[in-house]
């Protein structure tokens, strides 16, 4: 029953988060599979870390793909930074090391808080207007 009230609440705050919210929603994801993938390296517990690992790069593509290419340099370098962290992030799994996953870690927390202060200026537009115009463009 708790389960439900929270999938509830998640699906709401996805249907009514600004383009830039649900932008920071899936950084907050990829954050929360990395926190997982971290917490059972040390136990050794390799299927938990890959699973995760690859759920955080699953997030990394969504977020590559929700780029708009057509907005100039800055979506070309977050398209290299992502590439970036898509390759330590196979580093950290394939070599089973803590250091590479903590870095991506480190870098989606500041490109989270960058995020985190657009959105909040409030010039977004709502994801329903969103799906109007077909699709995510992080240009704004």
């Amino acid at each position: 029953m708790q389960e439900d009230k929270i999938a509830h609440y998640r699906e709401t705050q996805i249907k009514t988060a600004s383009k830039g919210k649900l932008i920071v929603i899936l950084y907050d994801g990829l954050l929360r599979f990395l926190d997982l993938a971290l917490e059972s390296l040390p136990e050794k517990k390799y299927d938990v870390v890959n699973n995760n690992i690859i759920k955080a790069q699953d997030v990394i593509s969504e977020l590559s793909m929700a780029l708009n290419m057509e907005a100039g340099e800055i979506s070309e370098k977050l398209l290299s930074i992502y590439s970036f962290l898509n390759m330590k992030l196979i580093e950290g799994n394939v070599q089973k090391q803590v250091e590479p996953i903590l870095f991506v870690r480190k870098m989606v927390c500041d490109l989270r808080e960058s995020w985190n202060k657009i959105a909040n200026k409030g010039s977004i537009m709502p994801i329903e207007d969103m799906k109007k115009e077909g699709g995510v463009d992080v240009a704004g």
